[in-house]
């Protein structure tokens, strides 16, 4: 069955109405609800209503589609396109204002990430991809985003968020790659993933991610010319332990070594 794709121009408009829902809460005092009993999972009025304002939108305009979000849950996943919503990707960030946390808008159609966009309203900026072409636009002004060469770790700028999801064994398979890189740094969520669209990261690694995590950013990466799969070299769609990186090289690399 063909799928008529997306106009990006709706991605931008998604876009426009979760900033204008979330954007009056950052930097302010707000309270804060934690999701997960033993651990902290933090949820705030800004998640909610970003999620909500997609979500009428949506159901505007494509109401045969799907919704998987993060905060109200999910509707007709058996749709031939289903629409995968993280309004704040990186609320620990978003909560101490500080703007590595992004608005994540995910398209799947049969089962596949096939377009996608981080919007970081704070800066002004967005990352877009079909997994053809990749597309940013902010205060630098506008211009196609390419992954850039680095065939070896020992090259490597390497990006986690925590180790905290980590298994022990997951932990120390990712600390044999991290020992081996250029640059490691942490805490960036979705924000290390656009980079190395952008060609300014080689390669992320996490784990415990969920669907909404990574769902857009696989367009937007693979459209740059890189690489997003599970740790064994599978369909990364779903989250869990995921790689992504700029050059297929070095990605092949990494997966050795975590194995």
């Amino acid at each position: 069955m063909q799928i008529t794709p997306i106009s990006k121009a709706f991605f931008d408009r998604l876009a426009d109405a979760a900033s204008a829902a979330i954007m009056p809460h950052f930097r302010t005092e707000l309270a804060v609800e934690n999701k997960l009993k033993g651990a902290f999972d933090p949820v705030t009025v800004a998640d909610k209503a970003g999620e909500l304002a997609m979500r009428e939108l949506i159901g505007a305009v494509y109401p045969d589609h799907g919704i998987l979000g993060e905060e109200f849950g999910n509707t007709g996943l058996d749709s031939e396109q289903v629409w995968v919503l993280d309004p704040v990707d990186g609320t620990r960030s978003f909560i101490a204002g500080i703007p590595l946390w992004g608005t994540l808008i995910g398209l799947r159609a049969g089962g596949r990430a096939v377009q996608g966009m981080m919007a970081q309203p704070f800066t002004g900026e967005r990352f877009y991809g079909d997994g053809k072409t990749a597309l940013y636009s902010g205060p630098g002004g506008e211009r196609a985003l390419r992954t850039r060469a680095c065939g070896d770790i020992s090259e490597a700028t390497l990006f986690t968020t925590s180790l905290k999801p980590f298994s022990d064994a997951d932990r120390q398979a990712y600390l044999s790659v991290e020992r081996q890189a250029k640059l490691v740094r942490y805490s960036a969520d979705c924000y290390a993933y656009c980079m190395v669209a952008a060609g300014q990261v080689d390669v992320v690694i996490e784990a415990g991610l969920q669907p909404y995590d990574i769902t857009a950013l696989i367009p937007v990466i693979e459209g740059a010319g890189g690489v997003v799969t599970s740790w064994t070299g599978g369909s990364a769609v779903d989250g869990g332990s995921v790689v992504a990186s700029g050059d297929a090289r070095l990605h092949e690399q990494v997966l050795k070594l975590l194995s």
